[in-house]
């Protein structure tokens, strides 16, 4: 078992991460976890991560600050609470909205994680 607090874990990027983004990997594979590797995003006021697509699905759960999850042709809105499905191939990106940051936990299979 690992238990691992928020703040234990250095903050860093990955290619192609605008400024205003930063993401902890809180268990990774190299934790031993085998399929699923947990992240945590903080985006700050005004900025967004990449708008971006992959072969991969990804569950989002937001935990604080509001925005919009942009796609093709579509900003969808979302607020602490909500969780969010991306499916595979779907270009997208999480915008937080100006005067609040967002935060939120992001799922994805080990194998397909972003390295900082």
């Amino acid at each position: 078992m690992i238990i691992r607090h928020y703040a234990e874990v250095k903050p860093g990027t990955y290619s192609g991460t605008p400024q205003g983004v930063q993401m902890r990997e809180m268990i990774t594979d190299r934790d031993g976890a085998p399929n699923f590797s947990l992240r945590v995003f903080d985006v700050q006021p005004g900025a967004s991560t990449p708008f971006h697509s992959h072969e991969w699905e990804h569950e989002v759960f937001i935990l604080d600050g509001t925005g919009t999850v942009r796609t093709e042709g579509t900003d969808t809105p979302f607020k602490r609470g909500d969780s969010v499905y991306v499916a595979p191939h779907e270009k997208h990106c999480f915008v937080a909205d100006p005067g609040t940051p967002v935060q939120f936990i992001c799922v994805i299979p080990s194998k397909n994680q972003c390295r900082l």
